[in-house]
């Protein structure tokens, strides 16, 4: 079997930043084991498969399709930066004829539209609730170590714990974290905590205007460290809209590769993501 294989870098408009992903097209459902073999050849943080829903329908021309996303480990319930990769195949390389899609997925339906250069994604808004600072405090130290904290909050539905380090601390703080993924793993968490957020807050002031930085780690997923991270944005949009009294934020997280994201809170209650996206491969994979 012959399997269409894009890997597609995400949130950025440079080969080789962002976050890659593979996507692979399907005309068919896989069995469930072959998925997670291919995301785990694959080796990036996720792979997403986009299926056609109805035999007659084409990539060029349909408008609604399944979309599933496997880390190297396990299926996931929301992705942003291969949801953006998956879009970017069917209007940059399949020339779909639609200004918008609908993806069927595990978070329901996800609407994509492509503006302008960007791709625009209606996502959930995921707010989280503060705890306080000695609430796993085991896994916060392994994060963060002995930089000042000044508030830590837990997403329920999403289960991704968000640490947020204190406005004394500059953004080298930040990018020099190197926390241990099996330390992070080894804490007990009772089952409530599979993603973890650091952020800051960013330098509107200065171009070109970051309202937040932050970095995303996600080892309960097989994951390290995750480049850029758009279902983590669901979280920290609704926090930091919050905090700083805006609907409009430009983010960026600031991985080794390092990624853009325009958000955009929503009257009725959701979230656009907006980013770009490059193809760096194109090939078959033979299974």
């Amino acid at each position: 079997m012959e399997i269409p294989v894009f890997i597609v870098d995400a949130f950025t408009n440079l080969p080789f930043k962002g976050n890659p992903a593979a996507v692979c097209p399907l005309l068919h459902e896989l069995q469930d084991d072959m998925y997670q073999k291919i995301a785990a050849e694959m080796n990036l943080s996720e792979t997403a498969f986009i299926i056609r829903l109805n035999s007659k329908d084409d990539f060029s021309s349909g408008a609604r399709f399944r979309l599933r996303w496997f880390s190297p480990t396990n299926e996931v319930p929301l992705c942003g930066h291969a949801t953006l990769a998956s879009a970017a195949v069917l209007f940059y390389k399949k020339k779909n004829v639609n200004t918008t899609v609908v993806f069927e997925t595990l978070s329901g339906e996800l609407y994509v539209q492509q503006q302008g250069e960007s791709i625009v994604m209606d996502f959930p808004l995921n707010k989280p609730t503060p705890l306080g600072l000695n609430e796993f405090k085991d896994i916060v130290n392994a994060a963060v170590g002995d930089q000042s904290v000044e508030e830590v909050c837990l997403c329920g539905t999403t289960k991704k714990l968000m640490v947020r380090l204190a406005d004394t601390c500059d953004r080298s703080m930040l990018t020099s974290l190197q926390p241990d993924p099996a330390v992070l793993l080894s804490v007990n968490t009772g089952g409530r905590v599979r993603g973890l957020i650091v952020t800051m807050i960013g330098a509107p002031g200065c171009q070109p205007g970051y309202d937040f930085y932050s970095r995303n780690f996600s080892p309960w997923f097989g994951i390290p460290e995750d480049p850029v991270t758009g279902s983590a944005h669901t979280v920290l949009a609704g926090y930091w809209s919050e905090k700083l009294g805006k609907k409009k934020m430009l983010a960026y997280q600031c991985s080794s590769r390092g990624g853009e994201l325009e958000l955009e809170l929503r009257d009725d209650g959701r979230l656009n993501i907006a980013g770009q996206a490059v193809t760096v491969l194109q090939g078959i994979l033979t299974v």
